[in-house]
């Protein structure tokens, strides 16, 4: 029997409220992290990632405090990413009640990082977050919440991930971010095809055949979403079920 496919609910959190936004622009308030957290862990979401995305020094403090309340309140793994830029970082989120780690900016910056988290904390620990976009080039990866693009090939920097021990790699499409017209298909079953280490769909969730298709064409391990749930439009108990009589091996 094949893993279950896991349904993950992503929270990006500013100043303490959740927002999301379309093509990583136009932020609007999506609620309590912690009360929307507890939702999702209830309604039987099967993990959370909770990104700071204005990760300043100032959020820090907050945030992190922010992960402590939601460790106390779910029963459910969740990742924490945003600022992460050393292992005392990790260490911070991880005592806080985090599972895991996510770091993007950082890892492309400083490639070591992956090994010395996955050196100290193991692996399962460590997922990396790759932001990229199709161009004349190529996919290519972007730093710093999507401002910055790199030249470094979306595959390219998947495959290395992959070597320098990650767990998992959350891949998030820029072009369909928030855009609700399903995931990067094409795109996904090419990375599954070339590491070994799961993959979590990002970046375009609008309908459940969104969720449906990930899973089969872009042989995706996990998918992420964040307005469809946060605004009601999916329910995640109707996704799950819906996904197992379409034949998705899903945790009910």
């Amino acid at each position: 029997m094949a893993l279950a496919k896991r349904i993950i609910p992503c929270l990006d959190v500013k100043n303490g409220q959740t927002v999301k936004g379309t093509n990583f622009v136009n932020l609007r308030q999506a609620g309590d992290p912690v009360e929307l957290g507890k939702a999702y862990s209830l309604q039987g979401a099967d993990e959370l990632v909770y990104l700071d995305i204005t990760a300043s020094h100032e959020g820090r403090k907050t945030f992190t405090e922010m992960v402590q309340r939601v460790a106390a309140e779910i029963s459910i793994p969740f990742t924490v990413g945003g600022g992460i830029n050393e292992l005392a970082d990790v260490e911070r989120l991880l005592n806080a009640g985090a599972d895991k780690v996510s770091i993007n900016s950082a890892a492309l910056r400083n490639p070591q990082l992956i090994n010395e988290i996955t050196g100290h904390f193991g692996s399962q620990v460590c997922v990396v977050a790759i932001d990229a976009k199709e161009t004349a080039e190529g996919w290519m990866c972007y730093l710093n919440g999507g401002r910055i693009m790199t030249e470094r090939n979306l595959f390219e920097w998947a495959r290395e991930v992959c070597d320098r021990g990650a767990g998992e790699i959350l891949f998030t499409s820029m072009d369909h971010d928030g855009v609700k017209n399903g995931f990067a298909n094409r795109a996904l079953a090419r990375l599954a095809e070339e590491i070994t280490i799961p993959v979590i769909a990002s970046g375009g969730a609008g309908s459940m055949e969104h969720f449906r298709d990930t899973f089969i064409e872009g042989k995706s391990d996990a998918a992420l979403a964040a307005s469809v749930f946060h605004f009601g439009e999916i329910a995640i108990p109707e996704l799950k079920c819906w996904l197992m009589n379409k034949g998705i091996n899903v945790r009910l």
